[in-house]
């Protein structure tokens, strides 16, 4: 399958809502394909210019926080089946890492983030959107606990951030992405069920376009 269009499979929710473990799920289910995620996350501004007080003053769960025409542009490369170089972003200086890192096509993409539903540009490349919904709380809880063991946060930054940013901004630009989707995952990861039927449309497109090459 070197010469048909990738698939492309959107997965969007809020931050904790479990996409990663629904990527992965995903990644699981459709293994011995040729399948690569792109996460939105990889793709925030270059704040190189800034200092680091602008930089912490920087909304990012605001759909500005992210280079969106460098990710449709690498996303259009990879589906005329062209490697990229990916970003590479540092969350403890909050800008981008002076490497990058090499990724070749695939006959699977994964966009994954919280703001891939909001820029008509990226929703129009795909050929599934999943939206992933989960509560409020849970979704919290998980991203303070990620912060702080990855992302080297305080649980008083991490609190600060939410209730200043990242709560308004799923209201205001994520979860009203919702009426985009194809497939609603409530309860991320855990809803085997949504699993089992998206992974089934994304294998029945595969098969459709091994068996058009061969024709």
């Amino acid at each position: 399958m070197t010469t048909t269009k990738p698939i492309v499979i959107g997965v969007t929710g809020g931050s904790g809502s479990g996409k990663t473990t629904v990527t992965e799920a995903i990644l699981s289910q459709l293994q011995g394909e040729s399948i690569l995620v792109l996460q939105q996350d990889f793709y925030y501004n270059n704040q190189d210019a800034m200092t680091m007080d602008e930089r912490l003053a920087v909304n990012y769960d605001h759909p500005d926080a992210f280079d969106t025409d460098l990710y449709v542009e690498d996303i259009k490369q990879l589906m005329n089946r062209e490697a990229i170089e990916v970003p590479v972003y540092d969350y403890k200086e909050f800008t981008r890492s002076k490497e990058t890192r090499h990724l070749e096509p695939a006959d699977v993409i994964i966009l994954e983030g919280i703001m891939v539903f909001a820029d008509p540009r990226l929703r129009d490349l795909m050929d599934i959107k999943v939206y992933v919904d989960t509560d409020d709380d849970v979704r919290f809880i998980r991203r303070l606990e990620r912060d702080v063991a990855e992302r080297g946060r305080t649980v008083e930054s991490v609190i600060s951030q939410y209730m200043a940013t990242a709560k308004p901004m799923y209201h205001q630009f994520i979860e009203p992405t919702k009426r985009y989707a194809d497939l609603i995952v409530p309860e991320g990861g855990e809803n085997k069920v949504a699993i089992d039927l998206l992974t089934l449309k994304a294998r029945d497109i595969l098969d459709e376009a091994k068996a058009s090459q061969v024709d």
